[in-house]
């Protein structure tokens, strides 16, 4: 197997965080997404790379393993896969060729005077191998605590595990079954990655204010399946749509979440299912009134402003704003004046604005009444 290097897949340090990881794959995530890139090959090539490369660093367990075995971590976990070898081995092949549990870890068909070393990070020693595999599930999650960074407590007793001669047998019973299991199809037994069975997903949709309007569709990569869903109108921050059965494969598939994170509008600001916009009037519109037109997310429509309309002033478009999740009716549209002043005027202009002013009386609203 060819060893794949996760951290430098998602341009990280061994040592990186959690929340270092997490960051680098959801801009990986965003730049390669198969919406973005359409029909792009090389793209879909390395947003796959980096669901794979975030399934395993993400999980600490998971990162444990692969920092001591590398990137065939899973299949040493699993017991490897079938394959024919060496009379007598009590793998049915060479547990350290191609397809056996310890895959990697020596060199292959070199005859009995080979020595097989392990080599980890600082911080680890064969007795970590060790523990991942024969100390059972609490090792394992002590192993990868330390991986993570994070202090675990201790645990007493008598260790699980059984020892090398209890594993071996297990390793042997597993194989023997995935082989019964890929013969009695007739077809080589398929390997689920990603998506345990049973498990729901969850997955971020960014949206515009005008899709969460309108109602949008989304292509969504769950595991090795490109999903088309539709994104009802109305959505907002936090919405969840749940897709019964899709999250995998199978009877037993879990359910698939959308997520909605609707983005800031340059123009609206929203309040649930109400909407709200500046409207900017001329000085004369404000002084004499007329007939305004506003634009919504439906369309254009018109607004009388009356005479004398101040500065703030805020007017009502009723069903102008977000549709209801869940139905009933649409939320409102509120458009908030701006009065927007002439330039400066100059000569008869602003011989005309004084007489005018001088004509017009005005309480000084900076005094209070």
């Amino acid at each position: 197997m060819e060893y794949k290097d996760y951290y430098k897949t998602l341009g990280v340090d061994r040592k990186a965080t959690p929340a270092e990881i997490k960051k680098a794959y959801r801009k990986l995530a965003r730049e390669f997404h198969p919406d973005r890139n359409p029909g792009n090959k090389s793209a879909e090539t390395r947003f796959k790379e980096a669901n794979e490369a975030h399934e395993v660093l993400a999980d600490p367990k998971k990162r444990a393993q692969y920092d001591m075995l590398g990137s065939n971590w899973d299949q040493v976990s699993r017991g490897g896969g079938a394959g024919g070898g060496a009379a007598g081995s009590p793998y049915g092949g060479d547990p350290f060729g191609t397809g056996g549990p310890f895959a990697g870890y020596g060199a292959a068909g070199q005859g009995g005077n080979v020595r097989y070393e392990f080599h980890g990070d600082a911080g680890q020693d064969f007795s970590d191998f060790f523990r991942v595999f024969f100390g059972g599930e609490e090792a394992a999650t002590a192993t990868a605590g330390r991986a993570s960074g994070s202090a675990q407590p201790k645990t007493g007793g008598r260790r699980s595990g059984g020892g090398l001669d209890e594993l071996l047998g297990k390793l042997r019973r597993d194989q023997a079954a995935g082989s019964a299991g890929a013969a009695s199809k007739g077809e080589p037994r398929p390997r689920s990655r990603g998506i345990r069975h049973g498990e729901d997903v969850e997955v971020e949709v960014d949206l515009t204010l005008e899709e969460a309007f309108h109602g949008s569709t989304r292509l969504v990569q769950v595991g090795e399946k490109r999903l088309e869903v539709k994104v009802p109108a109305g959505v907002e921050t936090g919405s969840k749509i749940r897709l019964t059965g899709k999250a995998g494969s199978g009877n037993d598939a879990g359910d698939l979440y959308l997520i909605a994170k609707v983005q800031p509008h340059s123009v609206f600001t929203r309040n649930g299912a109400d909407l709200t916009r500046e409207l900017p009037i001329t000085l004369g519109e404000a002084l004499l009134g007329g007939e305004v037109e506003v634009d919504t997310l439906r369309g254009r429509v018109l607004l009388k402003v009356p005479a004398g309309t101040q500065q703030g002033q805020l007017f009502r478009l009723s069903g102008q704003g977000m549709p209801q999740l869940k139905g009933g009716p649409a939320g409102d549209l509120f458009a908030r004046i701006k009065i927007v002043m002439p330039a400066k005027l100059e000569g008869k202009d602003q011989k005309a604005a004084e007489d005018f002013l001088r004509r017009v009386v005005q309480p000084n609203p900076r005094v209070k009444l």
